[in-house]
This record gives structure tokens, C-alpha cells and sequence, in this order.
């Protein structure tokens, strides 16, 4: 209903003489939006001065707020603390109403070239320039089912208003024949680009010094793990050590004096010898706050990052960088 009333012009979708790109997707758990919105900045933060606008999920506060050197996860939340953490050069802001949000980072921030929307795809008060929208390869959206029979939190036809798809969490060896079948099961449309990634795992870092670690085979790895989907990452650890333990937790779960209680204890009970702590850079941030009870703890985080199939990283790379450079006022 919310979306047929959009479309018939009965609720009205606001938008800006200003570049903006919204990463998204139609359903539920993990597709990979939170390294999607950090390959942008990437690309794009040498060129052009880059925003995030996120939602917060789980924060303590309301309203808007732009992230500074004092923030933490609990004010803005752990996905905007991740991006602030890791680019701090890049405005990240927070506000749940993104209509109000906008014109506030152009009022505060006002030499900002871009704002990527995290995770507002479904948000239609606003209208991105540049829709792009994320769907799992191994619970794409064609197969999908509306919650709770399935992960869709909205219908399949929105899929409609993307500019652009791409098929997440591939393996990696994904073929031009498997790739064409799943072209035509998406049934693009004339105006629609699709593109294919494939999750990379980088070199583990400690949690506070930040120094990087090649962890051995045979450690004994604990995994604090608070994330919507944490398949691929178990598959990851399944295949490159001999084995490992995992203290699961809810996504965007806050970290308690218990819960911490709770991870030393499992630690303790690890075999002795090469043994380590092992967690994303999502539950990072909301682990930092127990510096002092942690630190002399071997406690590392994995990052986690797109890459593209089949050499398409140029032509995704010109697209959002086009978008923006010829973006007509």
C-alpha cells in the first residue's frame, strides 16, 4: 500500500539538486550493504568530499548528529562508527528522518559533493540519484519470500526503482554460463546495470594498536560474532584453520560487563598454545569501550570487502563516478 501510494503520486518523494546515492536492499539480514557503502568511499574520497547518512540502528541518542573525535558507537551507531572509524576524513551522519538529515549536512558541511545513503532504499520520502541495491546470490531476491515465510521486507517489484544491482556474497569461481542464467532470472530492465561480488576477507588487526597479524592454521581462534549473517564468515574460518569456537550474539548486539565475564571465560577454556580472539570490524566498535579489560588480550578484528567478478570494478567504478561528475544542478 505505502508503495502503491508513492507510486500514484499521492505521498510525494523529495528531491535534491545535489548528488546522492542511496545503497539498499529488499530484505532482511546481511547482504553486504555496510562494505558496499565503504567501497564507495573509497572510490570517491579522493575526488570528491563525501557524506554518509545513515539511520543509526540501535543508538542511544535521536535526531541528527555528525560524528566527531569523541564519538562513540552508542551515539551514532556501530555501522556509522565502523565508516568514522576507518575514514576519518569523511563526514558520517546519523539522523532517523533523512529528509531532515540532508539539508543539515549541506547546512553544516557545505563543500560536501556527495552523500551516500546507507541502507535507505526503502525510505522513499527520499529520492536518490543513483539507486543501488544488494541481493544475496546465495537468497536473491527472485527466490525470496516476504517475512516470515521468507527474508523480504519489502516486495519484489521495488526492485524495479534500482539503477543498479549487484548479486553479493558470490563464490568466487562463479561462471559466465551461471552468471547469464542469473541475468535472466533478475529480468533487468533496459535502464539497469547488474554486477557480481564476491566477499574478501583482509588481513586481521588488533583491535587497539591496530597492528596487523597473520594468524597461523593451527590457532585456536574464539569468534565474537554479532552480525545478521555470519554463514560466510563461518565458511571462511571453516576452510583456513583446523578448527574454531564462536560466542554468537544478536546483530547490532550491545556488549555488556557480562558478555565480556562470558568471553574470557570461553578464552580460559581454550587449549593452551596459539590461541586468539577473533571478531568483525561491526562488533569492533562496540567492543572498544572494554579497552582496559581487554587489552592485553590477543583480541584481532577481520575485515571484510567487496570484490568484483568477472573485471567489473572499472565499469562500477565509472558508474558512481559519473553519476556525480556530471551531475547537472
Amino acid at each position: 500500500m505505502k508503495n502503491w501510494l508513492f507510486d500514484k503520486k499521492i505521498l510525494k518523494s523529495a528531491e535534491f539538486n545535489f548528488p546522492i546515492i542511496c545503497v539498499g536492499n529488499i530484505a532482511v539480514g546481511g547482504t553486504g550493504k555496510t562494505p558496499m557503502v565503504e567501497y564507495l568511499i573509497r572510490i570517491l574520497k579522493d575526488d570528491f568530499n563525501t557524506a554518509t547518512l545513515s539511520r543509526g540502528y540501535k543508538r542511544k541518542t535521536k535526531g541528527f548528529a555528525i560524528a566527531n573525535s569523541s564519538t562513540t558507537a552508542l551515539e551514532i551507531g556501530d555501522e556509522p562508527m565502523q565508516f568514522h572509524s576507518k575514514f576519518p576524513a569523511v563526514t558520517v551522519a546519523v539522523g532517523e528522518e533523512r529528509l531532515v538529515a540532508i539539508p543539515n549536512i549541506l547546512h553544516d558541511k557545505p563543500d560536501t559533493n556527495v552523500i551516500i545513503l546507507d541502507d535507505a532504499f526503502q525510505h522513499r520520502q527520499v529520492k536518490a540519484g543513483l539507486n543501488i541495491v544488494l541481493t544475496a546470490y546465495n537468497n536473491l531476491f527472485t527466490r525470496d519470500l516476504m517475512v516470515p515465510a521468507g527474508d523480504l521486507r519489502d516486495v519484489r517489484a521495488s526492485m524495479k526503482r534500482a539503477d543498479c544491482i549487484v548479486v553479493t556474497k558470490c563464490k568466487p569461481n562463479l561462471s559466465i554460463t551461471e552468471k547469464d542464467a542469473l541475468i535472466t532470472e533478475i529480468r533487468l530492465l533496459p535502464k539497469q546495470t547488474v554486477f557480481f561480488t564476491a566477499i574478501v576477507y583482509g588481513m586481521p588487526y588488533h583491535l587497539f594498536n591496530k597492528q596487523q597479524v597473520d594468524i597461523a592454521r593451527d590457532s585456536n581462534i574464539l569468534l565474537i560474532c554479532g552480525i545478521a549473517n555470519p554463514t560466510p564468515l563461518k565458511d571462511f574460518l571453516a576452510t583456513h584453520f583446523n578448527s574454531y569456537d564462536m560466542l554468537r550474539y544478536p546483530d547490532h548486539h550491545i556488549f555488556n560487563s557480562d558478555d565480556l565475564a562470558d568471553m574470557k571465560k570461553h578464552f580460559e577454556k581454550l587449549q593452551a598454545g596459539n590461541k586468539i580472539i577473533l571478531t568483525t570490524e561491526k562488533d569492533a566498535t562496540r567492543l572498544i569501550k572494554f579497552e582496559e579489560d581487554l587489552k592485553d588480550f590477543p583480541i584481532y578484528v577481520l575485515p571484510i570487502e567487496h570484490h568484483f567478478l568477472f573485471d567489473e570494478a572499472a565499469a562500477f567504478n565509472k558508474m558512481a563516478t559519473g553519476f556525480i561528475a556530471s551531475f547537472k544542478k
